[in-house]
């Protein structure tokens, strides 16, 4: 039990820390994302029940960092990321018999896929909102190209894939928890 509670105070200084964290320049200013692995690793080593808290408690986390209104429009609204990171650790803590007995390989990928799903799933739900489905070149780096090193991020470098010009409202700024960027 000791150990859920560390892992629930490392996933707020990892997600506070990664927007402290530079983008890296030489990798088309890709972001580090460490709160999704330390929530997959619980996946993997902590029974289903506090797995799914520590789901829940990161996908509160994820969308009071992330919420993104702007106007009267909510793009971003709280409580998808609960469900997502649910899901996600879900598949991950189902692969748990292969952790216990050592083959961890599967997991890594597993877990830079599923960090990738998160943005992808920010990026949709950002362009179903809007009505239109923009896909650039920074877009396609943001989600995909980046992921080879295990690192995410947008061109842009502001980590999230929030402030990706979409079409209508790109002149807008993103709102992080009330906050303008």
């Amino acid at each position: 039990m000791i150990f859920f509670f560390i892992l629930l105070v490392l996933v707020v200084v990892a997600q506070i820390a990664e927007f402290f964290i530079p983008p890296l320049d030489w990798m088309h200013h890709a972001r580090i994302y460490i709160a999704p692995v330390l929530v997959f690793y619980g996946a993997m080593a902590l029974p289903f029940p506090l797995m799914l808290a520590m789901a829940f408690f990161a996908g509160v986390l994820l969308d009071a960092l992330t919420v993104q209104v702007i106007g009267t429009k909510v793009e971003i609204s709280l409580g998808w990321s609960i469900l997502l990171y649910g899901v996600l650790a879900g598949i991950m803590h189902g692969l748990r018999p292969l952790f216990i007995r050592g083959r961890w390989e599967v997991h890594c990928v597993l877990t830079g896929l599923c960090t990738s799903a998160i943005i992808l799933a920010q990026y949709l739900m950002i362009t179903f909102r809007r009505g239109s489905f923009f896909f650039n070149r920074e877009v396609w780096r943001g989600l995909v190209a980046n992921r080879r090193a295990g690192f995410d991020g947008d061109a842009n470098g502001t980590g999230y894939l929030l402030d990706v010009e979409l079409g209508c409202a790109s002149d807008a700024l993103p709102v992080f928890a009330g906050k303008e960027f």
